[in-house]
Protein backbone atom coordinates (compact mmCIF):
# COMPACT_ATOMS: atom_id res chain seq x y z
CA UNK A 1 0.00 0.00 0.00
CA UNK A 2 0.92 3.37 -1.09
CA UNK A 3 0.88 6.77 0.94
CA UNK A 4 -1.58 8.53 -0.73
CA UNK A 5 -0.54 12.50 -1.21
CA UNK A 6 -3.39 15.05 0.85
CA UNK A 7 -4.21 16.15 -3.16
CA UNK A 8 -5.53 12.14 -3.02
CA UNK A 9 -7.86 12.46 0.46
CA UNK A 10 -10.33 13.28 -0.74
CA UNK A 11 -14.30 14.38 0.72
CA UNK A 12 -16.93 13.13 -1.66
CA UNK A 13 -20.40 14.29 -0.59
CA UNK A 14 -23.00 12.28 -2.70
CA UNK A 15 -27.05 12.46 -2.82
CA UNK A 16 -30.27 12.56 -5.45
CA UNK A 17 -32.79 14.12 -5.09
CA UNK A 18 -35.02 11.39 -5.35
CA UNK A 19 -33.18 9.41 -2.00
CA UNK A 20 -33.97 10.56 1.71
CA UNK A 21 -30.01 9.16 2.11
CA UNK A 22 -27.11 10.88 0.93
CA UNK A 23 -23.25 9.25 1.29
CA UNK A 24 -20.20 11.19 2.35
CA UNK A 25 -16.76 9.58 1.70
CA UNK A 26 -13.56 11.17 3.26
CA UNK A 27 -10.31 11.29 4.68
CA UNK A 28 -10.69 14.50 6.73
CA UNK A 29 -9.88 13.74 10.20
CA UNK A 30 -12.26 16.31 11.68
CA UNK A 31 -15.15 15.36 9.66
CA UNK A 32 -14.65 11.87 10.13
CA UNK A 33 -14.60 12.50 14.15
CA UNK A 34 -17.90 14.69 14.00
CA UNK A 35 -19.42 11.79 11.49
CA UNK A 36 -18.34 9.57 13.80
CA UNK A 37 -20.20 11.21 16.84
CA UNK A 38 -23.23 12.44 15.40
CA UNK A 39 -23.83 8.47 14.25
CA UNK A 40 -23.06 7.84 17.81
CA UNK A 41 -26.02 10.22 19.18
CA UNK A 42 -28.19 9.29 16.39
CA UNK A 43 -27.26 6.09 14.93
CA UNK A 44 -31.07 6.04 13.12
CA UNK A 45 -29.91 9.20 10.91
CA UNK A 46 -26.38 8.40 10.17
CA UNK A 47 -24.04 5.21 10.39
CA UNK A 48 -20.97 4.55 9.10
CA UNK A 49 -20.85 2.40 6.12
CA UNK A 50 -17.22 1.51 5.14
CA UNK A 51 -13.85 2.31 6.99
CA UNK A 52 -10.33 1.22 4.32
CA UNK A 53 -7.11 0.47 5.51
CA UNK A 54 -5.87 3.95 4.05
CA UNK A 55 -7.78 5.78 6.51
CA UNK A 56 -11.24 6.81 4.58
CA UNK A 57 -14.74 6.29 6.17
CA UNK A 58 -17.51 6.40 4.37
CA UNK A 59 -21.23 7.46 5.82
CA UNK A 60 -24.36 7.44 5.16
CA UNK A 61 -26.71 9.71 6.36
CA UNK A 62 -30.21 11.19 6.28
CA UNK A 63 -30.19 13.88 3.66
CA UNK A 64 -32.24 16.48 6.09
CA UNK A 65 -29.18 16.67 8.40
CA UNK A 66 -26.84 17.86 5.70
CA UNK A 67 -26.15 21.17 4.97
CA UNK A 68 -23.73 23.37 3.20
CA UNK A 69 -22.98 26.64 4.62
CA UNK A 70 -21.33 29.50 2.80
CA UNK A 71 -19.45 32.36 4.59
CA UNK A 72 -18.87 35.36 2.90
CA UNK A 73 -15.63 36.75 3.25
CA UNK A 74 -15.08 39.61 6.06
CA UNK A 75 -15.00 43.26 5.42
CA UNK A 76 -12.34 44.91 6.72
CA UNK A 77 -14.17 46.58 9.56
CA UNK A 78 -15.15 43.49 10.96
CA UNK A 79 -11.58 42.39 10.39
CA UNK A 80 -10.78 45.44 12.57
CA UNK A 81 -13.26 45.23 14.79
CA UNK A 82 -12.01 41.41 15.44
CA UNK A 83 -8.30 42.18 15.86
CA UNK A 84 -9.04 45.05 18.44
CA UNK A 85 -11.49 42.40 20.74
CA UNK A 86 -8.75 40.24 20.46
CA UNK A 87 -5.91 42.55 22.01
CA UNK A 88 -8.41 43.77 24.55
CA UNK A 89 -9.42 40.13 25.45
CA UNK A 90 -5.57 39.05 25.82
CA UNK A 91 -6.01 36.66 22.05
CA UNK A 92 -2.70 35.71 20.61
CA UNK A 93 -2.32 35.49 16.83
CA UNK A 94 -1.14 32.42 15.82
CA UNK A 95 2.15 31.96 13.95
CA UNK A 96 0.94 31.66 9.98
CA UNK A 97 -1.35 34.77 10.78
CA UNK A 98 2.07 36.81 12.20
CA UNK A 99 4.18 36.34 9.08
CA UNK A 100 0.94 37.57 7.12
CA UNK A 101 0.04 40.77 9.19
Amino acid sequence: MTKLSKYEKETIINFNESEKDATIYTFNASLKRRLAEFSRRYPSLCYRTRSTADGSVTYTIDKSRLSVRLVPPYSEERRAAAREYAKEHGFQVASSEKKIA
